[in-house]
């Protein structure tokens, strides 16, 4: 399947553990003309992350002096860490009419559809916040500081959900990725 010339920004937030990034992979492999957006961060490398694929690793003082130089269609401090999507990159891929597949928190989201109105925000959300709090165990990559953090932070997320263009329930992941395929299929044509 071919993006058509109209660029589009593809927008996902969901809960950390609701599937997001999942989903997004294998969007991506359906979609391979389709460009992933890798927002910069602060937060310490993961040891299955890449450098530049996963996120842009820097540091604290580069983001703010990114920050005061409006290099960012958003950004936001949680966690203790800076993340941020960078104009730059999005500019130069709807330059070059490329759509592009953003994974954002949810207020994030919603900045770049106050700058990008034809923006299509998806929302992933878990089947319920217990399962949710299950699914952040089994990861084992949290503190348990960080894991209250995370919870703490979900509930917030999931009461912007009706803001976002679609949502689409992640209670079996297959379902999931078939829905979020026909919402871009649809979109692109």
């Amino acid at each position: 399947m071919t993006v058509n010339k109209k660029a589009k920004l593809f927008v996902f937030s969901a809960p950390s553990g609701s599937g997001k990034t999942t989903i997004v992979r294998s969007l991506l492999k359906y979609f391979p003309e389709l460009v992933f957006s890798v927002s910069a961060t602060t937060r310490k490398k993961r040891s299955t992350e890449i450098n530049g694929k996963d996120y842009f690793f820097i540091s604290e003082t580069e983001f703010e002096n990114k920050i005061k130089n409006d290099e960012f269609v958003e950004w936001e401090k949680f966690y203790d860490y800076y993340y941020g999507t960078l104009v730059s990159f999005i500019e130069d891929k709807l330059g070059k009419s490329q759509s592009v597949v953003l994974e954002v928190d949810v207020k994030g989201a919603l900045s770049i559809k106050k700058s990008y109105p034809d923006s299509v925000l998806i929302f992933i959300m878990p089947p319920s916040l217990e399962e949710l709090k299950v699914r952040l165990l089994n990861r084992k990559t949290e503190s348990e500081e960080d894991f209250k953090k995370r919870i703490h932070r979900a509930e917030m997320e999931l009461s912007y959900k009706d803001k976002f263009d679609y949502i689409v329930i992640n209670d079996n992941l297959e379902r999931a990725k078939n829905q979020v395929l026909d919402i871009i299929k649809n979109e692109i044509n």
